[in-house]
């Protein structure tokens, strides 16, 4: 994770951006609010490989901000001095819907330890997406993002498939990130570590 050169800075970031537009939106196949349905099955889904970042390495995010499930305002600012589990997820990808139990129990686990979570919606169908989560008795916030612009937001460390899980210290960088489907015994050891971290 060399710095990138000035000059380069902003041609490099429009290619990240478009890489990324064209993975994730590779990720939704024909979307469920295009096709009202929710079992498209049609995606990119990666392998549950993890990258852990040093301090030294890691990325800030810029503020990352838009509209929950519920409607209202979210933003990444807000959970400023915790660590933020941030997982990409959507109601007609298979493996999202298979990881959610595990997500829930390191969420469970960790809650009271001051370690948030929140999702990402992504290229999907509101009511389908609350209809999961109400189904699934998920009990911390998703920013509804149906046109992709708040995952490029995390561009600096990509998602790059769906579903995806960042782990961001408490200073709002990104300390590790799960491509692909996630499990209790992957994710609860991570965010153990970050959250020791002093």
């Amino acid at each position: 994770m060399s710095p990138r050169v000035s000059p380069r800075r902003a041609p490099l970031a429009v290619g990240v951006a478009v890489a990324l537009c064209g993975v994730l939106a590779g990720c939704a196949g024909t979307s469920a609010s295009e096709n009202g349905q929710g079992d498209d099955t049609r995606y990119i889904s990666g392998d549950g490989n993890v990258t852990e970042y040093k301090p030294a390495d890691r990325k800030a995010l810029k503020d990352v901000h838009g509209d929950g499930l519920d409607g209202r305002p979210l933003t990444l600012a807000g959970y400023k001095g915790k660590v933020v589990v941030v997982n990409f997820w959507a109601s007609w990808c298979p493996p999202c819907r298979g990881e959610t139990p595990s997500l829930l129990h390191v969420y469970d686990q960790n809650k009271a330890k001051g370690v948030e979570f929140l999702g990402v919606n992504f290229k999907d169908s509101k009511a389908n997406a609350q209809a999961f989560e109400r189904k699934s008795k998920v009990t911390y916030p998703s920013m509804f993002d149906a046109n992709g612009q708040v995952t490029l937001a995390f561009r600096e460390v990509p998602p790059s498939a769906i579903p995806s899980t960042l782990i961001l210290d408490r200073q709002g960088r990104v300390a590790a990130r799960i491509i692909g489907a996630t499990t209790f015994s992957t994710l609860n050891p991570l965010v153990a570590k970050v959250s020791s971290e002093k």
